[in-house]
C-alpha cells in the first residue's frame, strides 16, 4: 500500500515535469510577440479566465503587480455584468482558456475587439475563431493530464502557471526591476525583512552619538555614555565625518593621560561607512567582514544615520 501511494505520487509529478518540458519547446515567436504587446500597453494587464484557468490567471495577476508589471483580474463571468468597465483602450486583456471553448469568455473577446483592445489568449490548442480575434496567443500543447482519466486540470494548469511566471518574469527582466523595486512592494513579512534598506532601520537625528573635532576626551566620554551605542563619530567644523572612536580606542588609551587628550587624538581616522540606499543585510556582512559593531551612514561625507549590529543580526536569523 505505501509503495503504491509513493509510486502514484511520483506518476503525477513525473507527467507534470514532462508536460513542462513540452511547453518549453513551445516558446516561439507568438510568445515574443506578447511580450511586446504588453510591454507597449500604456495601461493596465487585464487578466481572465474562469475556473481552474481562472485561479491560475489571478495568480498571475498578482505575480505581476508584484513584480513591475500592473495588472487586474477580471472574472470573466462578472465582466459580463459591468465588470467590463474596469478595461480601457490603453489597456492588454491576457485570457486564460485550456479548452478555447469557454463561452463565459466570449463577451470579453467582443468588447475587446470592438474597442480595439489588444487580447493575448493563453489555450491548449488553438482554434480558428480564437485566431481570429486575438492579437496573439500562446499554445500550451496537447498534453496529458496528471489525472488517470485525463480529466481533472493537473498538468494543464501547472503548465499554464509556469508560463505566466515566465512571460511575468521576462517583463521583469526587460524592465530590469530590481531588488529595490521589489522591496517597495513587499514591505511585510520575512521577504520584507529580507529586503530591507539601511535607510528603513538606521538610528537617526538626536539618537546620533557625534562630537566635534578638538573636544576633549572628558567631555567625549560623557556623550558616549548617554548614547548607548559604544562609539562616537567624530565630525569636522563642517560636520563631515573624519573620524570614530569606540570602546576599544577607550580602554587602549585609559592609562596614557587620557581624560586630558582630545577627541582628535584619540579617534581612528576614516572610518567604515555606508551608503544608506543599500540593503540591511549587506550593512550587516560589511560590518562582519571588518569585524566592527556599528557603522555610520554617510551622504556627502556628513553622517545621517548610524546602525548597530544588532539592528541587522535579526535579518539573518529570519
Amino acid at each position: 500500500m505505501t509503495k503504491n501511494i509513493i509510486k502514484i505520487a511520483k506518476k503525477v509529478i513525473s507527467t507534470e515535469i514532462e508536460g513542462l518540458n513540452f511547453l518549453s519547446k513551445k516558446i516561439n515567436n507568438n510568445f515574443i510577440k506578447a511580450i511586446r504587446i504588453i510591454k507597449k500597453a500604456k495601461g493596465k494587464i487585464i487578466v481572465t479566465g474562469i475556473g481552474k484557468s481562472g485561479i491560475i490567471a489571478k495568480k498571475f495577476a498578482a505575480t505581476l503587480s508584484s513584480t513591475g508589471s500592473p495588472a487586474q483580474f477580471i472574472h470573466s463571468t462578472e465582466a459580463s455584468h459591468g465588470d467590463l468597465g474596469m478595461i480601457s483602450k490603453k489597456d492588454v486583456i491576457i485570457a486564460f482558456t485550456f479548452s478555447g471553448k469557454t463561452i463565459e469568455l466570449n463577451d470579453i473577446f467582443i468588447f475587446s475587439k470592438e474597442n480595439k483592445i489588444p487580447l493575448i489568449i493563453i489555450t491548449g490548442k488553438i482554434n480558428t475563431n480564437l485566431k481570429n480575434i486575438s492579437s496573439t496567443f500562446i499554445e500550451i500543447g496537447d498534453i496529458k493530464e496528471a489525472c488517470p482519466h485525463n480529466l481533472a486540470p493537473t498538468t494543464s494548469t501547472t503548465s499554464m502557471l509556469a508560463l505566466g511566471d515566465a512571460i511575468a518574469i521576462t517583463l521583469m527582466n526587460i524592465k530590469k526591476f530590481s531588488k529595490k523595486n521589489f522591496y517597495s512592494y513587499h514591505p511585510g513579512g520575512q521577504l520584507g525583512k529580507k529586503l530591507l534598506l539601511v535607510k528603513n532601520i538606521m538610528h537617526t537625528g538626536k539618537k546620533l552619538p557625534l562630537i566635534k573635532e578638538n573636544t576633549f576626551m572628558s567631555a567625549a566620554i560623557i556623550e558616549m555614555t548617554k548614547k548607548r551605542f559604544g562609539c562616537l563619530g567624530v565630525v569636522s567644523k563642517s560636520n563631515k565625518l573624519i573620524g570614530i572612536i569606540t570602546d576599544g580606542d577607550l580602554r587602549r588609551h585609559m592609562k596614557n593621560g587620557m581624560l586630558d587628550k582630545t577627541t582628535s587624538n584619540i579617534m581612528t581616522k576614516n572610518p567604515k561607512t555606508i551608503n544608506e540606499n543599500i540593503f540591511a543585510i549587506e550593512a550587516l556582512n560589511i560590518m562582519k567582514k571588518n569585524k566592527i559593531t556599528q557603522v555610520f551612514v554617510t551622504k556627502n561625507n556628513k553622517p545621517i544615520g548610524i546602525l548597530h549590529i544588532h539592528d541587522c543580526i535579526e535579518l539573518e536569523l529570519s
